[in-house]
């Protein structure tokens, strides 16, 4: 298995100008914790996660400063006053942010992951996003991959395209929490979902779709407030 296998096509991101507060709702309303922040190309150029949007919370006085530090810069550093005053989105993202291409294998995204010590990766076709993976994409990729395909990987992404199109368009399910992973026309579904009934809507599309042998519906409840990473 391939990145473009189990990344999640649909990705929520912002332009370098998106005002500080309007990425803390976005994260709150589609309960993420990060979101890629793109160019006019549709390039990657930056991340910014909850953990940018904290500094913005921390006092200035927070914290010992290094002796160093102190001497070059007069006792502030510059790189942080603008993590925790600035206002848009290319001054307080983490820039240059890691991408793998879209036929970056499994493992190779768990080592990188590991690392770096980061919860995700944008995926990328021609240097322009094309989809995210996550721990939990990841998780559940592996668990997947133990079981021999009887068909085509190509034959596998057709069906999952056509799931995920399903789903989004018709099923009336946002597929920004949902992980659909086809192997060999199995199907398994991960993540999360508001409702009972979106979570038997999403089993019924895959259901529909041609060339699935099986559903394995493991989509949970969205607990009010959580947010999935």
């Amino acid at each position: 298995m391939q990145a473009i296998d189990i990344m999640t096509p649909k990705v929520i991101s912002v332009s370098p100008d998106a005002e500080v507060r309007d990425i803390a709702q976005l994260l709150i309303n589609n309960r993420i914790s990060a979101v890629p922040v793109i160019d006019a190309e549709q390039r990657v150029i930056g991340i910014v996660s909850e953990g940018d949007l904290m500094r913005q919370l921390k006092n200035d006085d927070d914290g010992p400063q290094s002796w160093w530090l102190s001497l070059v810069s007069g006792g502030k550093d510059p790189g942080d006053y603008v993590k925790q005053h600035g206002r848009k989105a290319h001054e307080v993202m983490t820039p240059n942010p890691i991408t793998v291409e879209e036929n970056t294998p499994l493992h190779d995204i768990a080592r990188l992951l590991e690392k770096n010590h980061i919860k995700r990766v944008p995926v990328v076709r021609d240097d322009k996003l094309i989809g995210i993976v996550s721990r939990a994409n990841l998780l559940q990729g592996v668990a997947n991959a133990a079981v021999a395909p009887t068909q085509s990987p190509t034959d596998d992404r057709h069906i999952r395209d056509a799931i995920l199109k399903e789903v989004e368009h018709n099923a009336g399910v946002q597929t920004g929490n949902i992980s659909v992973i086809v192997n060999g026309g199995a199907v398994e579904l991960w993540g999360l979902v508001e409702s009972l009934e979106q979570k038997q809507a999403a089993a019924v599309a895959a259901e529909n779709i041609a060339g699935v042998t099986r559903v394995d519906n493991h989509l949970g409840m969205m607990p009010r407030g959580f947010g999935y990473s």
